[in-house]
């Protein structure tokens, strides 16, 4: 497969011996035209990917804050077709990787072809479908890996090393490694998990590792960036959009939070 953004952002930032620092938000909280201005104004604070979620009525492996937002950006009357379309909008103005952090069944809803066709029409750069184990993606990548938008594939502390070897077989873009046991927001990894798990994921597969779920602070990202190759921050940026959704800060809000974990990783 050609490298496509999230390959190329990766490879950059290496060359310059700097992490990545990828974003979560939820598409629609606390409506779509916020999400675009939101999207924008992390790029510009320093977030290197974005990774917008789809709103599900039943989001398992999310903790209750990404719950919220899912169930505030629902009663909005939020789509996969309007997400795809205000991805398109930022496409005018933006070449941020984007990758799209969802459940199946909305994807399934759409259709497979016809979602992977749109999203990369769209500029979608890559998908992460959190309940569809490898074994039973081959419906939807034969056609995004047809189109070229990377599947992001996730590895938990619990995978063992033949599961691991299995799970990055498929794998492209990067690999997502859980730093804790139950869902987002819930804990707080510990770094020498993280750095013992990181090393054996490296073993198998020359693929970047970014590490998400539980970090949420500017010294937690800057003592797990260096063992990584990006970190992921996401219930603590959505818990910012609930508290400041309805204020005129909300921009300011969530990018000085944003750059303070960019200059924490970078130090």
């Amino acid at each position: 497969m050609i490298m496509g953004r999230i390959g190329e952002r990766f490879k950059a930032l290496k060359a310059r011996n700097e992490k990545a620092f990828i974003v979560y938000l939820t598409a629609g909280d606390p409506n779509l035209e916020k999400t675009e201005a939101l999207c924008l104004a992390l790029e510009a604070a320093g977030t290197d990917i974005l990774e917008i979620g789809v709103p599900f009525s039943d989001p398992t492996a999310d903790g209750p804050a990404i719950q919220a937002a899912a169930q505030r950006a629902l009663k909005t009357g939020v789509t996969l077709e309007a997400i795809l379309d205000g991805i398109a909008r930022l496409r005018k103005v933006s070449e941020v990787p984007i990758l799209l952090f969802g459940y199946y069944n909305p994807i399934f809803a759409y259709g497979n072809e016809r979602f992977a066709r749109r999203a990369k029409e769209v500029g979608v750069d890559g998908i992460l479908v959190v309940d569809l184990p490898p074994e039973e993606g081959a419906e939807l990548r034969r056609f995004t890996d047809r189109v070229g938008i990377d599947f992001i594939s996730l590895i938990a502390p619990t995978t063992g090393p033949d599961r691991i070897k299995s799970i990055v077989k498929g794998a492209s873009g990067f690999l997502y490694y859980i730093s804790i046991t139950g869902v987002t927001g819930s804990a707080v990894p510990t770094p020498e998990d993280i750095e013992r798990d990181v090393k054996r994921i490296r073993e198998a597969s020359p693929l970047p590792v970014a590490v998400g779920f539980g970090i949420s602070t500017p010294e937690q990202a800057r003592a797990i960036a260096p063992l990584a190759d990006g970190i992921v921050i996401g219930s603590a940026v959505v818990r910012l959009i609930e508290e400041h959704g309805g204020k005129d800060d909300l921009i300011p809000a969530v990018s000085s939070f944003a750059r303070r974990i960019k200059e924490a990783i970078s130090q």
